[in-house]
């Protein structure tokens, strides 16, 4: 039975991500925590490529503690696009996390806030990417990725594969819809931290990019627990996929 835990669930992912160093050693690939807001009709935006603000701020205090607690953190272009964020930690105490990107078409922008962190981002894109747009991105101080492509997408596992090569033993996935989805259709989640505000959209859901078929392959989450946080409800869980 899922029960509220005494223990504050960033302290609950810390002790979690001790054993980070030795699940890449196992894996190949780094310690994988899917972390994202919704509302509770499950919506994470109003609409595709229109941020909206969710957690309160103790969530987003949380989170940010998240990525101080992860040597990489990783988005989707979509979000970059349309949030323009910078990924780093800024409401909590301890460093910043490697940002990644996942950029099938290389649609990075030059004016991206990315570019201005004292962690230049790594971006993913497939074989074929426009190489004058890949030259300008790493004169402008990115690092581009180039994998071989997945039905036009990058090969999440590929992706993993090499930021365990490069020694990063956690990620932490915060969005979009497409990423989290691709994530978890992949089974490629180790945990979930999910931030539910007491809200009513009618938006973007993640569950709307999962096919049929996937969604039949979706797991239960494990060693659940909850915290309150504001007026958030925070869970946290482990995806059972031999369940």
């Amino acid at each position: 039975m899922a029960v509220e835990n005494e223990i504050p669930i960033l302290d609950q992912v810390g002790e979690c991500l001790r054993a980070a160093p030795a699940h890449r050693r196992r894996t190949d690939r780094p310690f994988v925590t899917l972390s994202y807001a919704q509302s509770l009709d499950g919506s994470i935006a109003d609409r595709p490529g229109r941020p909206l603000a969710l957690s309160g701020p103790q969530a987003m205090a949380m989170t940010h503690g998240l990525r101080a607690s992860h040597e990489a953190i990783l988005v989707g272009i979509g979000t970059v696009l349309a949030d323009n964020p910078r990924l780093n930690v800024r409401l909590a105490a301890g460093p910043d996390p490697q940002p990644v990107v996942v950029d099938s078409r290389l649609r990075f922008p030059p004016y991206a806030n990315l570019l201005k962190n004292r962690r230049s981002p790594l971006i993913a894109t497939n074989e074929g990417a426009d190489a004058e747009r890949q030259q300008a991105l790493e004169a402008a101080g990115a690092r581009v990725l180039v994998l071989p492509g997945s039905n036009g997408w990058v090969d999440l596992a590929g992706l993993l594969r090499h930021l365990g090569l490069i020694g990063i033993n956690s990620l932490m996935v915060e969005g979009g819809a497409q990423i989290i989805a691709s994530f978890l259709s992949s089974r490629l989640v180790d945990q979930v931290v999910l931030t539910i505000a007491p809200l009513l959209v009618g938006g973007l859901r993640v569950v709307d990019h999962l096919g049929h078929s996937s969604r039949r392959r979706l797991p239960r989450l494990k060693h659940l627990s909850y915290q309150q946080l504001g007026d958030d409800l925070v869970l946290r869980g482990e995806p059972d996929w031999d369940g």
